[in-house]
Order: C-alpha cells, then structure tokens, then sequence
C-alpha cells in the first residue's frame, strides 16, 4: 500500500508544478501553436482547464503496467477524476465570482490547487473499483474527446463566456 500512496503522492505534486508552469508555456514558447494545444492561450477559463487535465493525463502514463491487478483500475481513475478535476474549475471560478461580482487572482491559483487535490482525492476513492476498470473504454473515449475539445476549441472558440476573457 505505501507503493500506491507515493505514486498518488508524488502524481499530486508533478500535476501542481507541471499545471503551474505550463501556465507561461505558451509565452516562453513564442506562442508556439502546438505548445497551445496544452497550454492556456488566454486567460479564459476554458484554457485554464488545461492545467489541471493535460498534467493529469501525462501523469496516467506514468503509471507502471506492473502494478498489482488490485490497482488495474487506477489508470482509468485518474483519467476520469481528472476530468472531475477539469469540470470543477468553471464551477469553482464562476461560483465565486458570481458572489463577489469580480475575481480575485489569488483566489483564482488557489481553485487551481483545490482542483489537483479534489482530482487525486477521487482517483484514490476509484482506484479499487472494478466497476470503472469494466468501463475503461468509454472513460479512455471520454478523455480522447476532451483531447479532441480542447485541441479544437483552442483556435476555434465558440463565442461563449467561458471561453471569453476575463
């Protein structure tokens, strides 16, 4: 078990520092188009949800297939609990801006963080659950049309509020 705990640990730490970088990649690039497939190109929230999926998703496959069967389902389960993770930024962000009427910046990179952690806090919920193991396939497609979404809406974003800048 202290095996699985350090993967869960140091996942944790790499998509926090990872997701925090890769909030300057697309400026340190050069504004690199195919570095903006991963990173915010913008401020909008939509490309702020990128920092906390793509990280997590690097992450998953790090995972060793060595693992014990016990944990077959741990990829799935951070796959799917990072897009919790994701969904849970406009959520965060719109909710507490819409109380106050205005954001906060220090507030903004704190839903960044509540964010890893409630990912990874469902992913070590999931990680035993053979149910999701039986639907791997469909949370490797649902994570394959995230990929698809984010790529697409990256240059081609819809004339909405979430993808609109602050």
């Amino acid at each position: 078990m202290k095996s699985i705990k350090v993967w869960f640990i140091s996942g944790l730490i790499f998509t926090a520092i990872l997701g925090t970088l890769a909030h300057f990649f697309y400026d340190w690039s050069g504004e690199n188009p195919l570095i903006g497939l991963i990173s915010p190109v913008n401020e909008s929230t939509w490309e702020h949800m990128k920092l906390v999926f793509f990280p997590v998703v690097i992450w998953s496959f790090f995972i060793p297939g060595v693992l014990p069967d016990k944990y077959r389902s741990l990829r799935p389960a951070f796959l799917l609990s990072g897009i919790a993770g994701t969904l849970a930024v406009p959520v965060l962000f719109y909710t507490y801006s819409g109380i106050l009427g205005r954001n906060v910046a220090w507030v903004d990179i704190g839903i960044f963080y509540v964010c890893v952690v409630i990912t990874f806090f469902l992913a070590w919920r999931l990680k035993d659950s053979g149910k999701i193991y039986k639907k791997r396939a469909a949370v490797y497609l649902l994570t394959a049309l995230f990929i698809v979404l984010f790529f697409i809406f990256t240059f081609m974003p819809p004339d909405i509020g979430l993808f609109a800048e602050p």
